[in-house]
């Protein structure tokens, strides 16, 4: 790995016009400082100390990234975007949505409209608001958190075999992707607001900044809400006839279902993004935290397990399996354990592994808070042969079922399952009760189903060998309740 560290700047300065007294955007260079205005009136110097980042050998594509920052004489480090949420520094709440780093071989540097000058881009706000005003935004699929493979928040994207290393210009996923089963899951609106572009169709009374982002496409919606902030809503498999130029939506209002039309890579997601136009929020606005939130609201109580982003490594490196980013409301997590491919386990938020051989492996993550609530992730780590990378490319497996919840005995449930950059072989499929079923999917999904005869968390596993010898693996949560509750 490349470590790239910005050095500190000794001067800093604040500027009258950088006080405000609501949550705040700022961008700003090592060595710059503003002043946040809590609500009580009491101002908060933040001061950009430095910016670090982490890249990988084979494509220098950036994988970590932080901003240390000063607040009033407390110092913090900040993870930037992937995963993470804001956290509170001294009285206030920060995140950091990108580095400069990231502009410097992404595909579209433009999209995050970052100062010329800046290093950074800081967001703001008191330490006990929420992140967005209460019931103006929800969670935009209906399903089960985690429920599929994702990419989000600057993740270099993946499941579609786009961790090719002879490929330098990197998609650092800027919006998020939240996989699901093809043409079944439910798509709604996260917010109300006004319909501008539907199916290729534009509205002709757009402003000129709503212009520079709408790019129509027949499986795209685009929605402006009344911050001015515009959502793009792409890939479905169906867009629902009541959603015209002009029309009012409301926050939560079913709008179309989730597909893998248009530059979707061939696997099944709704890619969601935020725009904003104005002033301090042009530009890209990450909606990791935002997502977050809003299922916890709907789903208050909950522990969400993260074990994400993916890795991209060689063989013989050390790999740091991270579970600290996972999420409890109003409780604790008490365990954090992990069991890995080859039957082995560990304990802890952070555990270290090493791998043999090339391949596409998913590692299980269980996390239970002190109420005994249980959720699991997969921390899925993309391994090259450092000696015949391009000859032994792994293949890449997208997974998804439904339903994802409310799953109770006897239900039928579906399983679909995509390989790409593979040639032979086929999808062998554990269900996690001792059942198994074998697929063979060729420029499109394959599927299968299955019912359980016990209540129970199951592990399903997907596997696709290629004839290089490498392996894929992808893996699946499936809650079954007890259909007499």
């Amino acid at each position: 790995m490349q470590r790239i560290v910005i050095v500190i700047v000794s001067m800093i300065f604040i500027t009258s016009s950088q006080v405000r007294a609501k949550p705040v955007t700022v961008d700003l260079a090592v060595g710059e400082s503003y002043v946040y205005q809590l609500k009580t009136g009491e101002e908060k110097k933040i001061t950009v100390l430095a910016c670090e980042d982490v890249r990988d050998e084979f494509r220098n594509a950036v994988r970590q990234a932080t901003v240390t920052v000063d607040v009033d004489g407390v110092q913090a480090v900040i993870p930037v975007a992937q995963y993470t949420m804001p956290r509170v520094v001294n009285g206030v709440k920060l995140d950091a949505p990108v580095i400069k780093a990231y502009l410097s071989n992404s595909g579209s540097p433009a999209i995050w409209d970052l100062a010329p000058d800046a290093d950074v881009r800081l967001r703001c706000w008191d330490p006990d608001q929420p992140l967005l005003e209460p019931g103006t935004f929800c969670y935009p699929v209906k399903q089960r958190w985690f429920a599929s493979q994702t990419q989000m928040a600057n993740e270099p994207t993946f499941v579609d075999g786009g961790e090719d290393p002879r490929n330098k210009s990197i998609y650092y996923h800027y919006a998020l992707d939240f996989g699901g089963y093809d043409q079944m899951v439910r798509v709604v609106a996260a917010t109300d607001g006004d319909v501008v572009s539907v199916a290729g169709v534009i509205d002709e009374n757009l402003p000129p900044e709503g212009q520079e982002i709408v790019q129509p496409r027949y499986d795209v919606i685009y929605l402006r809400d009344d911050r001015g902030w515009y959502y793009r809503y792409s890939h479905f498999a169906a867009i629902l006839p009541q959603i015209k130029i002009g029309y009012r939506v409301k926050m939560g209002e079913w709008i179309g279902i989730l597909g893998k039309e248009g530059a979707s890579g061939g696997w099944s997601h709704l890619h969601f993004g935020i725009h904003g136009t104005q002033g301090d929020e042009k530009g890209l606005i990450e909606a990791y935290p935002f997502a977050v939130e809003a299922y916890l609201n709907e789903h208050p109580n909950s522990v969400l397990a993260v074990a994400r982003p993916h890795q991209l490594v060689k063989v013989g490196d050390a790999v740091f399996l991270n579970g600290s980013n996972s999420i409890c409301d109003n409780s604790e997590i008490v365990a954090y354990e992990w069991e890995f491919h080859d039957g082995t386990k560990a304990t802890g938020p952070i555990v270290k592994r090493v791998y043999k051989q090339a391949g596409v492996y998913s590692e299980i993550l269980k996390v239970k808070d002190n109420r005994g609530q249980v959720d699991v992730d997969f921390a899925v780590v993309h391994v090259l042969d450092g000696d015949n990378t391009l000859t032994r490319l792994p293949p890449s497996i997208h997974a998804a079922y439904f339903p994802t919840e409310s799953i109770q005995i006897d239900d039928t449930v579906y399983f679909k399952a995509r390989a790409f950059r593979v040639t032979g072989g086929r999808e062998e499929w554990d269900f996690g009760d001792g059942q198994t079923g074998t697929t063979c999917s060729k420029d499109e999904f394959a599927a299968i189903s299955h019912y359980y005869e016990k209540p129970g968390l199951y592990i399903v596993t997907v596997k696709r060998t290629s004839q290089n010898g490498t392996t894929a693996m992808a893996q699946l949560k499936v809650f079954v309740e007890d259909a007499k509750r």
